[in-house]
């Protein structure tokens, strides 16, 4: 079954059991039909490839972006095309089909990662041991070996391949294989790149994936555990009580991978452009004190005090959405006064530039609502989002 997102209402037959797997997933939109036997469909913010449903109610579900896939590759992985395909020339020939493209481009970087080596790293084990290594866990010892002198209960660093940036890559890598619409050569490469990482434990599904940090050292795997990320994170999603349901597939759901997009590249042309520093989904500023109802803007950018320490330079918010909505524009009031800034900046995916002034005690904030258009090539998307960082730093300084 193909849908497109967004795109409207389209007609199935399916059986029973098949419309109530579908009706109980967070992915379409299932509506009755005048027709017996048939049902209605419209495919929501969510784009990718998942068996919904199990035995006879199993029904084989894919949904295309809007965007072009090679113009989605771009935001999923933020790089651009010759990387995708491994510094050779660019495939003229558009890609219709999202997971043997989102496959293709994650092997690629992976294994563009590997070609140095898996990277090794030091991991803290506890083990019991017949000679001191490392150091001796006292109480470990006491506790359950009291008066017996071996073997050592003790904690050392030790030098593996089964650190948390290979644990990504392998767990990406399984998670693919079990994506319907990935085939042929695609799956070989795929079960070529697992068997490199021989030695390494695949993150367990259900469970948190694990956490890595940016370092010089692991430069190398920077690109392909973004995509790793967002690949094990479309593996699965939260429903409203908080409980994780696992998804037989990869669904992406846009406006995250929208939002982590802009404000990973915004802000590092916000940095090349004027230095400092920025966050995102900032989560360390509230709207009253002490430390009441969080604010989580997309983006902040800091820069330098005069007096010292930092200030905030800049908040932008990412709204993929259809047309303008009044509750952004409270939302990013709420920001710039809390955050003293004069000017806060919305960012949409489609719809028309504008600016809104708001008259508050002593002055006005403005509140420019900008336009991305994602359907550009990736070098003119750069460009363009260049230029936005040239425009939210030509506004007054607080």
């Amino acid at each position: 079954m193909g849908l497109r997102e967004t795109g409207g209402w389209s007609e199935w037959e399916l059986t029973p059991a098949q419309i109530m797997a579908l009706d109980e997933c967070r992915y379409v939109q299932v509506r009755p039909s005048r027709r017996a036997g048939w049902c209605r469909l419209e495919a929501l913010d969510w784009v990718g490839a998942a068996r919904i449903g199990r035995g006879e109610a199993q029904v084989r579900l894919s949904v295309l972006p809007k965007v072009d896939v090679d113009r989605l590759l771009h935001l999923l992985g933020y790089t651009d095309e010759k990387y995708l395909e491994d510094g050779g020339p660019a495939d003229a020939t558009p890609r219709s089909d999202l997971l043997p493209a989102v496959a293709r481009a994650y092997t690629r970087a992976a294994q563009r990662a590997l070609r140095q080596g898996v990277l090794l790293g030091y991991r803290e084990t506890d083990a019991a041991e017949p000679v001191l290594r490392g150091r001796l866990r006292a109480g470990a010892q006491m506790t359950r070996r009291p008066g017996l002198p071996l073997p050592l209960e003790v904690t050392y660093d030790e030098h593996t391949v089964d650190i948390p940036e290979n644990q990504l890559l392998l767990g990406a890598a399984l998670r693919l294989l079990r994506v319907p619409g990935v085939e042929g050569r695609r799956r070989t490469a795929l079960h070529a790149l697992a068997a490199h990482l021989d030695g390494v434990a695949p993150p367990v599904p259900g469970t948190p994936p694990p956490t890595w940090r940016r370092n010089r050292l692991n430069a190398r795997y920077h690109r392909p555990l973004a995509l790793a990320e967002l690949i094990l994170g479309g593996a699965s999603y939260e429903l409203e009580d908080g409980r994780a349901v696992t998804v037989d597939g990869v669904m992406f759901q846009m406006w995250r991978v929208y939002e982590a997009f802009l404000s990973r590249a915004l802000g590092e042309a916000l940095t090349r452009r004027a230095g400092g520093t920025y966050r995102q989904q900032d989560r360390s500023h509230f709207l009253a004190p002490p430390r009441k109802y969080v604010l989580n803007p997309d983006l902040v950018h800091y820069l330098p005090a005069p007096t010292g320490g930092r200030r905030v330079a800049a908040v932008v918010d990412a709204k993929y959405k259809h047309g303008f909505h009044r509750d952004d524009l409270y939302q990013m009031l709420a920001y710039c006064v809390r955050l003293g800034l004069s000017d806060g900046h919305l960012v949409y995916a489609a719809g028309r530039p504008d600016k809104v002034h708001v008259p508050v005690a002593g002055g006005e904030v403005r509140l420019h609502r900008h336009v991305l258009d994602l359907n550009q090539p990736p070098h003119r998307l750069n460009q363009h989002i260049d230029a936005l960082a040239e425009t939210v730093l030509a506004c007054p300084a607080p």
